[in-house]
């Protein structure tokens, strides 16, 4: 069963391997998942799931396979009773097997004498079948040898959601369009921290260890705070088939925004041509020349293209298309390789869904102007990017 389960987590697209399959194997050797389905789901998830991620997806995996098997087991007709009787005989007394059966078959309890009930406060025993008091039935009383009736809980109606069922980690799925929250995450890889300004944080190592060389009298010593250095220029492109992904933009550019003190936005349409320009009012707007782009900002800048990359391919390729300024014989194409050859680190962030990709020539083109440095605009699109602008 546990074969075809892995086989079963490895179809669904969570990356298991059989090292992480035998460390779950010898965990349930040692007893570690207690006979219980929540605690083999918890095991099985410690010791199969490397990445939060990937949670989401093996909380659906093992939901799918266990139903499977749930169904197959109603399908397949009752347990034999000798087997029942066999395995209840080695956990209970003849006792215990007798208030079972009444209990099961809404059969009344015969219970102690009745002046021990009399003793007993009514709520120290609590509901029988709930087992939220002392008996040895039920799934929440406080009794050592509690049972778990699940014939009696698949019928309540009460009964709580199970907890692969919740999908409490949809939202770290690293194939789903990304949210403000996530890109911060995401973000944080880009990261290069150094101490700069005026210095007005206290360093209070240092105050102890000066104030230790002064024989006790304090000397409080100050530093300048860490600040991220990475700087970061983000152009966006902007109208006709971006206005789908307007809400994605904007989130990312809050998180960066948030991340990167030296950062800077300018907009495109399409594909990057003799200017970027900005958006300085309702009604005015400010064009930026390539040119004065490479001399603004050094080599030191992360260059962040944010597009769908979709258009004809001759707005790529051909000389004169979408110039906005001056007549030009340049492509889109060699104003792209030209911001490119300045800026050495520099990633596409594509908010269509990557298996569209392939369909569209354009994507193709502009993919191999950045030398396959496109990433989709996901969880793990952002990842790899942030890796790849880190190196």
């Amino acid at each position: 069963m546990l074969i075809d389960f892995f086989l079963h987590l490895k179809e669904r697209r969570v990356p298991v391997t059989i090292t992480e399959f035998l460390a779950l194997l010898e965990a349930l050797e040692a007893g570690l998942a207690n006979c219980s389905l929540d605690d083999f789901y918890r095991l099985a998830r410690i010791c199969l799931v490397k990445n939060e991620a990937h949670y989401d997806r093996f909380d659906v995996a093992f939901s799918e396979y266990f139903e499977k098997i749930r169904a197959q087991d109603e399908n397949s007709g009752n347990i034999p009773e000798a087997w029942l009787e066999n395995a209840a005989g080695d956990m209970l007394s003849a006792q215990d097997l007798a208030v079972l059966d009444m209990a099961l078959n809404d059969k009344p309890v015969q219970s102690e004498p009745a002046a021990a009930e009399k003793e007993m406060a009514p709520e120290a025993d609590g509901d029988r079948m709930r087992g939220n008091g002392k008996n040895a039935f039920g799934m929440g009383g406080t009794s050592p040898e509690n049972m778990r009736l699940e014939s009696m809980i698949a019928n309540n109606s009460e009964k709580t959601v199970k907890a692969w069922d919740s999908r409490d980690f949809k939202g770290l799925d690293d194939e789903i369009e990304l949210g403000t929250r996530n890109i911060k995450v995401a973000l944080r890889r880009l990261r290069k921290f150094a101490r700069e300004g005026v210095p007005d944080e206290l360093d209070l190592d240092e105050t102890i260890r000066s104030t230790a060389k002064n024989a006790g009298w304090l000397d409080l010593v100050m530093r300048p705070e860490r600040q991220n250095k990475v700087k970061v220029l983000l152009l966006f492109d902007t109208g006709g088939s971006m206005v789908p992904h307007i809400k994605t933009c904007e989130e990312l550019f809050s998180a960066a925004r948030a991340e990167f003190k030296h950062m800077d936005h300018f907009y495109f349409h399409n594909c990057v041509y003799d200017t970027v320009w900005k958006y300085e009012g309702p009604s005015y707007t400010t064009h930026y020349p390539i040119s004065q782009l490479i001399n603004r900002f050094g080599k030191d800048y992360k260059l962040i293209f944010v597009g769908d990359a979709t258009m004809g391919p001759s707005e790529i390729t051909d000389p004169g298309i979408n110039c906005w300024l001056h007549p030009t014989t340049l492509s889109g194409e060699t104003w792209m390789k030209s911001l490119l050859a300045h800026f050495r680190h520099a990633v596409w962030l594509n908010p269509e869904q990557e298996r569209f990709w392939k369909t569209t020539q354009s994507i193709e083109i502009i993919r191999d102007i950045m030398e396959n440095r496109m990433y989709p605009l996901t969880l793990r699109g952002l990842d790899d990017a942030m890796r790849a602008l880190s190196k």
